[in-house]
């Protein structure tokens, strides 16, 4: 074998090594990539119950609902976009900064019933802050737009969806 061929194929098995260590690389982070979702798009996509995905929007004013369950507190509260809302379950102590019409990253999954299933909430730290997922959501749903002031004020989000509404006009609250 010539100097020229050991070459070659010394750069060939330094071409697929690095090939195949990417391919690993990409592989193996691929299985923890998680995904961001408002409650609109988390309900037209559907993903499989398997995928865990952040859902991230404001919590609904009036659903927090928190009780003791046999293996500790348990807390169901709905997530909402403005376009649409999700029924949230949470089994551990809700964040000290969590509140109703305040801004919520909740990490798990969507059930086969609908109901998300979350493994960790993220609360707000201050008056200002919206994580930008959520700030995006809601300019692509058309319920903010920056260039004219802040975000919608919290204490509305209960009326913002079409599911609410409809609800509050079925009972003679209407609002």
């Amino acid at each position: 074998m010539t100097r020229k061929s050991r070459r070659i194929w010394m750069i060939g098995c330094c071409g697929a090594g690095l090939s195949a260590a990417l391919g690993l690389s990409l592989w193996a982070l691929s299985g923890n990539i998680v995904y961001f979702m408002a409650p609109s798009q988390l309900l037209a996509t559907h993903p499989s119950p398997k995928q865990v995905v952040r859902l991230g929007g404001m919590v609904e004013a009036g659903s927090v609902r928190t009780a003791e369950g046999l293996s500790g507190p348990e807390a169901s509260f709905r997530v909402t976009d403005g376009q649409a809302d999700v029924a949230v379950h949470y089994d551990g102590i809700l964040p000290g900064l969590f509140r109703e019409g305040q801004s919520v990253v909740a990490l798990g999954s969507l059930g086969q019933d609908g109901r998300f299933t979350a493994s960790e909430v993220l609360a707000k730290h201050d008056q200002t802050y919206m994580p930008r997922e959520v700030a995006d959501a809601l300019r692509r749903s058309g319920k903010w737009d920056p260039r004219f002031g802040p975000a919608p004020d919290p204490a509305s989000w209960d009326r913002m969806t079409a599911a609410s509404a409809e609800t509050r006009a079925g009972t003679g609250s209407g609002g």
